[in-house]
């Protein structure tokens, strides 16, 4: 069943979060939460039909990719690591190392059609996406739903409008983690507490800051590679050679291998790399404390999963 146009988008959070910020031109609605689900597993969003956003990104994976870099849909290798998408809809800089792009709805079009690297590869096909799925009855009947103030267009506008819509959807808030911090103590054992701990004290927590375990802000942990500058790519500065985001941390054990290039295979080796001096024995406690961002319901949760039906039908 369809949802209807207009229908207001319910949001399903904690007691005291607030939603994230929804830009004013594409305000939040079941219909375009609805399309952007099936839109996010839909391989004719590149150019061979052979690509999905879910293709990079798996659910099981906290919707990282198992990965050291995906190749794109003509065999150009990838450049970074693919990023997990919890609680995407809240982080203020939705890249590694482009400020620019703080809005889902511009970071759709990125692996769309984007040429450095080459992803889904829909550079100068974007006539393609109308003719594909407006030749789907269906579609037509979901982008009418979802847009009736544009006429149910089908455009890259439109398609990455409802992508960001079910993106802003993919919340996770009920780790052991999460539980442990609204007062349930039990939640986390003793050695993923100890490990918290050990986490504040060393200084971890300051880059890994907030609910989500991210300042945002671009550090350089090791040294400058020429085939990737990282932030002076976009600045053009050279303090900036190779500095990269700090990663949020939820679900942070599923999401490997780690590190902007995924050259981390193991969370040990990704610790081990900011250089602290840590002692044999603070490793374990680390360890069990990042499995504890793991939300196994954000995992295996139906709403965020391949639809298998569409206008009533099975896909």
């Amino acid at each position: 069943m369809l949802a209807a146009a207009g229908e207001p988008w319910r949001w399903d959070l904690p007691a005291g979060v607030e939603p994230p910020l929804v830009p004013a031109g594409n305000a939040m609605s079941a219909a375009k939460v609805e399309l952007g689900r099936r839109l996010f597993y839909d391989a004719d969003l590149s150019a061979n039909g052979t690509l999905a956003c879910a293709g990079c990104h798996e659910q099981k994976r906290g919707f990282a990719d198992g990965n050291a870099m995906r190749p794109g849909v003509h065999g150009d290798p990838g450049r970074r690591n693919v990023p997990g998408l919890a609680n995407v809809g809240w982080l203020p800089r939705l890249t590694a190392a482009d400020p620019t792009i703080t809005s889902l709805e511009a970071q759709a079009l990125v692996p769309m059609f984007g040429e450095h690297p080459v992803e889904m590869g829909m550079k100068g096909l974007e006539a393609e996406l109308p003719r594909r799925l407006g030749a789907d009855a269906c579609y037509r009947r979901m982008f009418a739903r979802a847009f009736p103030e544009q006429g149910g267009r089908i455009d890259p506008g439109t398609v990455a409008a409802a992508l960001a819509a079910f993106e802003r959807t993919l919340i996770s808030l009920d780790s052991p983690y999460d539980r442990f911090r609204a007062g349930h103590i039990d939640a986390l054992a003793a050695e993923a507490q100890q490990g918290f701990g050990l986490f504040k004290t060393l200084g971890c927590s300051v880059c890994h800051a907030g609910r989500d375990l991210s300042d945002a802000q671009y550090y350089q942990l090791k040294p400058a590679e020429p085939r990737d500058t990282g932030l002076a790519e976009k600045t053009s500065r050279a303090e900036d050679a190779g500095r990269f985001r700090t990663p949020q941390l939820r679900n942070v054990a599923v999401t490997g291998p780690w590190w902007h290039d995924g050259s981390a295979r193991t969370l040990e080796d990704a610790i081990q790399r900011h250089r602290l001096a840590l002692p044999t024995a603070s490793i374990p406690p680390l360890l069990a404390f990042l499995g504890s961002l793991t939300d196994q319901g954000f995992l295996t949760d139906p709403r965020f999963a391949m639809p298998d039906r569409a206008c009533g039908r099975k896909l």
